[in-house]
């Protein structure tokens, strides 16, 4: 009969081999989840106030919407969405660094600002029709097998990124946010969207996104492949060269 010593030694590493199983459970199965994020974390809330005030997306001044629109070409109700949530951060979640530059370089390239394949946003900023990416069965994607049953992206096969700012399945459930203060959560609502990557970009940048290695590691864990870097980086500046004043310089 093992010993009282041996029994307590079989009984701690026992506990040990559970915790270490829980854990690989739980983490994050996706190699873009940030890793220094937990598998879900609630973003931050918007407060009364600004609950009182309305959607983000009607945070922005009308004049600096049409002028930097006509300045950058993105259109409007995008740009609404990109520059609302940036004063949001601005405001409520200052050391994240977020600019609207990096929403709306986010934006063009994954989607073209919510124009890919004949898309468009309504007014309400939904995209119509919806936005799918891929299936990521592998290959030239990554192999990302079904995470949602297909209720969320269509597929029970094989996860797919989805809306204007193509984020997958499960990136949604941790970091879906209802921007635009209708009730829902919606992947396809350029709003909520880019509150959700907002959340996600803040999260997986320790430094600050307003840093190069912050910006870089936010940016790689939306997606690592180096010339999505480049192009992001392109947009970004591109954007930050043909507008000289911030959204809330006018608030």
């Amino acid at each position: 009969m093992p010993s009282r010593r041996s029994r307590i030694i079989i009984a701690i590493a026992t506990v040990a081999l559970i915790a270490v199983a829980a854990w690989l459970l739980l983490a994050p199965r996706l190699g873009g989840e940030p890793e220094v994020a937990p598998r879900w974390s609630p973003p931050v809330p918007l407060p009364p106030a600004a609950e009182q005030v309305g959607p983000t997306s009607a945070w922005v001044d009308d004049d600096w919407l049409e002028r930097t629109a006509e300045a950058t070409g993105i259109p409007i109700r995008a740009l609404a969405a990109y520059a609302g949530v940036s004063v949001f951060q601005v405001d409520f979640r200052p050391d994240c660094g977020l600019s609207w530059t990096i929403l709306a370089a986010v934006g063009y390239v994954e989607s073209r600002h919510g124009t890919h394949d004949g898309s468009s946003l309504q007014e309400d900023g939904t995209a119509v029709p919806p936005i799918y990416g891929v299936s990521l069965s592998g290959g030239e994607t990554d192999r990302i097998p079904d995470t949602d049953g297909g209720a969320i992206d269509g597929d029970a096969e094989f996860d797919r990124a989805l809306g204007p700012l193509q984020m997958i399945p499960e990136s949604w459930r941790n970091w879906g946010y209802d921007g635009n203060l209708d009730g829902a959560v919606d992947p396809q609502n350029i709003d909520d969207a880019s509150h959700a990557a907002a959340n996600y970009l803040c999260r997986a940048s320790a430094a600050g996104l307003d840093v190069e290695e912050g910006w870089r590691a936010g940016i790689a864990a939306y997606n690592s492949n180096p010339a999505y870097i480049d192009a992001v980086a392109t947009a970004a500046e591109g954007y930050r060269a043909a507008v000289t004043d911030d959204p809330a310089d006018d608030q």
